[in-house]
């Protein structure tokens, strides 16, 4: 009987350990996938020395991009007749933001406090996501209200931004 409950119990902490990695290895991947998301445009807009940095006045918009002129502010930035800007919520035809143009391309991405929000907001979803893996299944629910808090205010500071 002795060897009965230590086999059950020497599986029942195999399990567990089992179901802590796996849940774990799931919140760790979605978060590594939220700054992957994140990071082709923060880098851009985050780190913007020695890059041109300038204006665009956004002229037309199409079912993805929006395109206009570009008006240099930085040193050493180049005027262009036409850069291409990612069509989200937040751009609409006629008006000017501030942008930095990604080396070697005529794309560019917004730049100063709404567009590093903005960039980040994959991660914020991220955050949100993991929160209920660690939740649920690691059962660590201050840690997880903390990462939905978080996520939930980059969202939120974000779309108060924009």
């Amino acid at each position: 009987m002795h060897a009965a409950v230590t086999s059950r119990q020497g599986t029942h902490a195999v399990l567990r350990f089992g179901r802590i990695a796996a849940m774990a290895t799931i919140a760790a991947l979605i978060l590594i996938a939220g700054v992957w998301g994140s990071w082709g445009t923060a880098q851009h807009a985050m780190l913007t020395k020695g890059r041109e940095s300038g204006t665009i006045r956004v002229t037309r918009c199409g079912a993805d991009i929006c395109t206009g002129p570009f008006t240099p502010v930085s040193a050493g930035a180049t005027a262009r007749g036409r850069v291409v800007v990612a069509k989200t919520v937040a751009v609409r035809t006629g008006r000017t933001y501030t942008v930095v143009v990604k080396p070697g391309s005529d794309e560019v991405v917004r730049s100063g406090p709404a567009g590093v929000l903005y960039a980040w907001v994959p991660f914020g979803g991220a955050l949100l996501l993991a929160s209920v893996v660690i939740a649920g299944g690691l059962r660590r629910v201050r840690l997880a209200w903390v990462m939905a808090g978080s996520g939930l205010a980059l969202l939120t500071a974000t779309f108060l931004v924009l």
